[in-house]
């Protein structure tokens, strides 16, 4: 049985291929033009796609010349093709400017930069470019139904990208390079001041740059250890109801407890006692 079914479906799919190929044969253009939209409604996009483009030198100037377009387009973007999608709606704009379709078009070229946005730990060129193309369709249809939608992108893309940054800096810590990783958060810090985790990086720029003091050597530490002081009231003044800031009062007592230390050392070499 399991074999006859084998045999069944080998045969509707070369009777399929059969018909596909006497479609692309005819000479037709209305004929072509109506079963690449059959194809399209079926999902069927490769075959759609195929037809679509064999028809288009004998479409122009014809009203269904700007549907087979339309059409055409989506037939790459269904199909995950986005980096020839977004060539194509951006051609449709420019082809058909006065189209009831061109805002629509005008997203869905910026939508398939969204689409091509890597996992975050890729490069992410595309999500940068993403955000650039949503703002700027925003800019140009400000009142149209998508701005709203187009926002929201721009806002996951920008989450993106500040988990991105964070992991680097993480990474700086996890590695020991302490003083990277303090310039690293502050950068995460400078670029998402409104994030969530505002207080989280700025207390790892703390712990970073107490780590940083800690190995530094003897001539260098109490300076840097008064840099973790200024971080300490910097978070004080900005985080002041955050649950970590118990945690940076403590971190300020520490680094003020080693400054002193340092310095009654000192005073007992100048001293001699």
């Amino acid at each position: 049985m399991k074999q006859a079914g084998i045999i069944v479906f080998s045969l509707i799919m070369l009777t399929g291929c059969s018909n596909f190929g006497k479609i692309m044969k005819s000479n037709d253009v209305d004929y072509k033009y109506k079963k690449a939209t059959e194809y399209f409604d079926k999902k069927k996009y490769n075959l759609a796609q195929q037809l679509f483009e064999n028809i288009f030198p004998f479409l122009k100037g014809r009203k269904e010349f700007e549907d087979a377009f339309y059409k055409f387009a989506y037939c790459y973007y269904y199909q995950s093709d986005y980096f020839n999608a977004e060539n194509l709606f951006r051609q449709f704009s420019e082809v058909f400017p006065k189209s009831t379709r061109v805002v629509e078009m005008d997203y869905m070229r910026a939508y398939t930069y969204y689409k091509q946005s890597p996992k975050v730990e890729l490069e992410q060129t595309n999500t940068i470019k993403a955000i650039t193309m949503l703002q700027q369709f925003i800019n140009q249809h400000p009142e149209s139904a998508q701005a709203k939608e187009a926002d929201g992108l721009i806002a996951k893309c920008r989450e993106k990208l500040e988990r991105k940054e964070q992991m680097v800096a993480e990474l700086y810590y996890h590695m020991g390079q302490y003083r990277a990783a303090a310039v690293s958060f502050t950068s995460v810090l400078n670029n998402y001041p409104e994030s969530a985790k505002a207080d989280d990086y700025k207390m790892m720029v703390i712990k970073s740059y107490y780590q940083y003091a800690n190995l530094s050597v003897l001539e260098r530490k109490e300076e840097r250890y008064e840099q973790v002081v200024n971080e300490c009231n910097d978070f004080s003044d900005k985080y002041p109801e955050s649950k970590l800031l118990k945690e940076a009062e403590r971190y300020l007592q520490l680094s003020k407890n080693n400054i002193n230390n340092l310095k009654n050392e000192q005073t007992k070499k100048t001293t001699g006692s």
